[in-house]
């Protein structure tokens, strides 16, 4: 492993910058949301930070607000998405959740940026058998590193499918609760918010709700309890 230059900001610093950023504008608050100001294009680190959030970079986007409109007009915006859509493609052996992250991602840019975005490629295919097959602490493990995927009228095969294991991911939420990893709680408690029919004897809202009050000093679980009370009414 490379080591870190002297003075030089890590990785996840940046990350839990560009995601407390979007976390705020989700809340309405710190003023217009741009992603091109949250990561810069000049940031070695931006392409990089924006593959690990993928479409939750756009998320302030997808809201109706008259701050943050649902179509911007936003060329560096495109340009930043571009940069990382082209620094990390997934290669032929790459994980599912990698095709995922980065078809989302794609996603993300045709529905909520109007420059650029319309002219790029398809999302690519991502394989969905996992899905069915998975025994549920693996389906949890992989559906909570998707959560940025749970934004509205993203990935709606995907979401259809996850419908028929609701009762999995429950116990997949539970579980991370019980071993306090509340960021695999907080993406998962975020797609349950998403998916129909959730037990009621789950207590989703609480739940959501403790996750944020415990796990709350790591921005991207903030990110995903604020995503999920935003979109979806659920964690108040």
């Amino acid at each position: 492993m490379a080591e870190q230059t002297p003075g030089a900001v890590p990785l996840s610093a940046v990350i839990a910058d560009a995601a407390t950023g979007v976390a705020l504008a989700l809340r309405g608050e710190g003023g217009p949301y741009a992603l091109s100001a949250v990561l810069r294009q000049s940031d070695a680190l931006a392409p990089a930070a924006l593959r690990v959030l993928g479409a939750d970079a756009l998320a302030p986007y997808a809201m109706d607000h008259p701050a943050h409109p649902a179509a911007p007009v936003g060329g560096d915006d495109a340009e930043v998405v571009r940069q990382a859509l082209s620094a990390y493609p997934p290669g032929t052996d790459a994980s599912e959740v990698s095709v995922w992250t980065y078809r989302g991602l794609v996603e993300a840019s045709h529905a909520f940026l109007s420059a650029g975005a319309q002219h790029w490629p398809p999302p690519p295919e991502a394989a969905a058998g996992w899905v069915e097959a998975d025994p549920w602490p693996k389906l949890a493990h992989r559906v909570s590193q998707l959560a940025a995927l749970a934004l509205p009228g993203l990935a709606p095969g995907l979401a259809e499918q996850l419908a028929a294991r609701t009762d999995d991911l429950a116990r997949g939420f539970v579980r991370a609760v019980r071993r306090r990893d509340w960021l695999q709680a907080a993406g998962l408690g975020r797609w349950l918010s998403r998916l129909p029919d959730v037990p009621q004897t789950l207590g989703l809202d609480s739940g959501l709700a403790f996750v944020r009050h415990m796990g709350g000093a790591d921005a991207r679980v903030t990110l995903h309890i604020v995503a999920a009370q935003r979109f979806y009414g659920r964690g108040w």
